[in-house]
């Protein structure tokens, strides 16, 4: 067991479990939306190729090519310590994957009162998703942890470490700071929704249970949690 918990962390059998649904999303995305595929992008999607776009890097295979080589990369940083049986961990992944989604899917649906408490009403409206657009959520469960988790997070967490924040202490402070990013980044923008004060606790309460996941149980792990949250609300009413 603790040769498992110790390989989820590791970024080989992370790039392995990333892989297919990079393959599912980019795929499913082309597929429904043909040459309008952009207006199915979700919002950490579009923001990063917006930003390769300004570099003169717009080719729609540029951001999951990004994405694939820092995964790479990693990988081969830390290759004398892969896991022997990657496989093995992709499955356990995957189920873990699942149980995160519907704890916090459950969370979400008993939020109410938590936040009631704090003088903020919580109205959540849920709206039903065609079948076809369910495979588009995986984007956010990849792209927003790429960008808040993977980049944000692990790089203030660096960047503190550098000016000698104790590491507890930097952790944390780069938790809070990555949480209220990802909360803040759905209410920017002109794809952005109007802000509201429920939204905005609950979202940020959720990046940082996706903070605990990516430190705790590794990127894979927290990529799956996000994307599985997000297909069950979209697919789940009430």
């Amino acid at each position: 067991m603790s040769t498992y918990l110790a390989s989820t962390r590791h970024p080989w059998p992370c790039f392995l479990f990333l892989l297919p649904l990079l393959a599912a999303y980019e795929g499913g995305v082309l597929w429904l939306g043909g040459d309008q595929s952009a207006r199915l992008r979700n919002g950490a999607d579009a923001w990063l190729r917006w930003a390769f776009d300004v570099f003169g890097a717009g080719h729609v295979l540029v951001a999951p090519a990004v994405v694939l080589c820092v995964m790479l990369v990693w990988s081969w940083w830390k290759w004398a310590d892969r896991p022997e049986d990657p496989i093995t961990a992709w499955f356990g992944m995957a189920f873990e994957s699942v149980l995160f989604a519907i704890g916090l899917w459950q969370f979400s649906r008993n939020f109410g009162p938590i936040i009631d408490g704090l003088g903020i009403k919580f109205q959540i409206t849920v709206q039903t998703a065609p079948v076809g657009q369910i495979l588009t959520f995986i984007g956010a469960g990849i792209y927003e942890e790429v960008l808040f988790r993977l980049g944000l997070f692990g790089g203030l967490v660096v960047l503190l470490r550098v000016l000698r924040v104790p590491k507890v202490l930097a952790v944390l402070l780069a938790a809070c700071a990555a949480a209220v990013a990802f909360a803040a980044a759905h209410h920017i923008g002109p794809y952005g929704e109007p802000m509201r004060a429920d939204y905005f606790v609950f979202r940020t309460a959720a990046g940082l249970y996706f903070t605990v996941l990516f430190v705790a149980r590794g990127f894979g792990i927290a990529v799956g949690a996000h994307a599985g949250y997000d297909v069950l609300v979209g697919v789940v009413v009430g």
